[in-house]
């Protein structure tokens, strides 16, 4: 019931009372698309935390980050899927569910507290869509991420 009653919450109106501002989606750097939309589903590709200049968080955790800089890196992840979502659909009210989240953690082997880490995105998706945003996950270690960028998170959308 929560979530219906959710769903009229403009998420427009939400990301602009957090200070957010989506940026343009990076294109991506090789033979693969954003996203995808098929029937109700939107695919969205593996996006790494690219800062508004361009520039991204690297480094392992364990080693070059901490877990609150995990933590950051993995909620900059969640405003540019948000910005490739909202391209691919146009209006992120049509979301009805983030669904499935799969993050990758550039961590050493003996660093075990990927979940933590990946906390920043889930948090940002409850922040921005209430009980809509809670999804099924995986919070993974990684030996090397490209461009050794710090985390990298795919998720999976269901549209209204």
């Amino acid at each position: 019931m929560a979530v219906e009653q959710e769903t009229t919450t403009d998420v427009e109106a939400i990301l602009d009372s957090l200070g957010i501002t989506l940026p343009t989606p990076s294109k991506p750097v090789a033979n693969y698309v954003n996203a995808v939309t098929t029937g109700k589903l939107v695919f969205l590709a593996g996006k790494g935390p690219t800062r508004a200049d361009g520039t991204r968080v690297t480094g392992k955790l364990g080693q070059d980050l901490d877990i609150e800089a995990g933590y950051a890196a993995a909620r900059l992840v969640g405003v540019n899927q948000l910005a490739a979502l909202k391209a691919e659909i146009g209006d992120l009210n049509r979301v009805r569910r983030i669904v499935k989240v799969l993050g990758m953690v550039n961590s050493t082997p003996d660093f075990t507290d990927q979940p933590k880490v990946i906390n920043g995105f889930s948090d940002l998706m409850v922040e921005v869509f209430g009980e809509r945003g809670k999804h099924a996950r995986a919070a993974v270690g990684m030996a090397a991420l490209p461009s050794n960028i710090a985390v990298e998170i795919e998720m999976i959308v269901e549209l209204k």
